[in-house]
């Protein structure tokens, strides 16, 4: 069990800090995602804890934050947060749960809408 949890961390930490975006079917990147859905998607599955606007609450870190640059976090690694969570990595709020309900193309809107936040915030 320690093995398969050191082993998910390492994954997670290398796909979390790589270097350019993945191109997924529905990456930001490629346009592919809908920031507007993913507005709604946002408040209702991870303002509670990353915060409304993006900005961290006393549960989650903030969204906007150059840590979170595509560059540093591509979207994979969002995507694996939230199906798999997510161990403490830069912060000090403990690991993510995953985060059950959501399918991939509405992960791909949550990302955009993150993405396009972040680049209204000066954020590439």
């Amino acid at each position: 069990m320690r093995r398969s949890l050191t082993a998910f961390a390492i994954l997670v930490a290398v796909a979390g800090c790589a270097e350019a975006t993945t191109g997924g079917e529905d990456d930001d990147a490629t346009g592919r995602g809908d920031p507007f859905a993913g507005a709604t998607l946002y408040a209702n599955n991870c303002a509670q804890c990353h915060g409304a606007e993006l900005q961290g609450t006393d549960l989650g870190p903030p969204h906007l934050d150059r840590v979170y640059e595509s560059g540093h976090h591509a979207d994979i690694s969002f995507r694996l947060a939230v199906e798999r969570g997510a161990p403490q990595h830069h912060w000090n709020f403990g690991p993510m749960p995953p985060i059950d309900g959501l399918t991939d193309a509405e992960v791909g809107d949550i990302i955009a809408y993150v993405r396009e936040q972040q680049r209204a915030a000066g954020i590439e």
